[in-house]
């Protein structure tokens, strides 16, 4: 369900270096419980995204998709990060996992392909929408849309 009055806020980058600079921007503004949704298609710089957002909380280690293993954890930041990708989920079973444990806990969780698991997300969150443009091969278009106050600050920071 959408609340009325959530807003977009929608800007272009034009290389992967620029969509990792976002995700650090982002990084930097996290806190312990935050959940951010990553849609896009297969390519669109979800990954990229969240590498950015690893370094700048700390973790050097190398990050990549959790396609196989659903879920990698990183430790070694300020904060844990919980990157998942739930795209093997689209038929089903994530209800088994103890998603809301990493929900709640005491790190930033970054989920790829939340649509397969939007009946089991929280109220708030950032849903960040990576989209290729059909012009250019770098280039994308991010969307973000903020769910709660929370989020709606973590924008707007983002947009200064």
């Amino acid at each position: 369900m959408e609340d009325a009055d959530t807003q977009m806020e929608t800007m272009t980058v034009t290389s992967p270096e620029q969509t990792m600079q976002l995700g650090a921007q982002l990084g930097t503004l996290v806190q312990p419980g935050d959940l951010i949704l990553l849609d896009g298609d297969l390519g669109a710089g979800k990954t990229t995204f969240t590498k950015g957002l690893a370094q700048s909380i700390g973790i050097n280690a190398n990050v990549k998709s959790p396609t196989f293993t659903l879920v990698r954890e990183y430790h070694q930041g300020r904060l844990p990060l919980y990157h998942m990708d739930v795209y093997r989920l689209e038929d089903g079973g994530a209800e088994d996992l103890g998603l809301d444990e990493y929900f709640d806990g005491d790190g930033v969780s970054v989920v790829e392909w939340s649509e397969f698991i939007s009946d089991l997300l929280p109220t708030t969150y950032l849903r960040i929408t990576l989209s290729r443009t059909t012009d250019e091969a770098d280039t994308r278009t991010i969307t973000l849309k903020a769910h709660g106050d929370h989020y709606q600050q973590l924008v707007d920071q983002l947009k200064e």
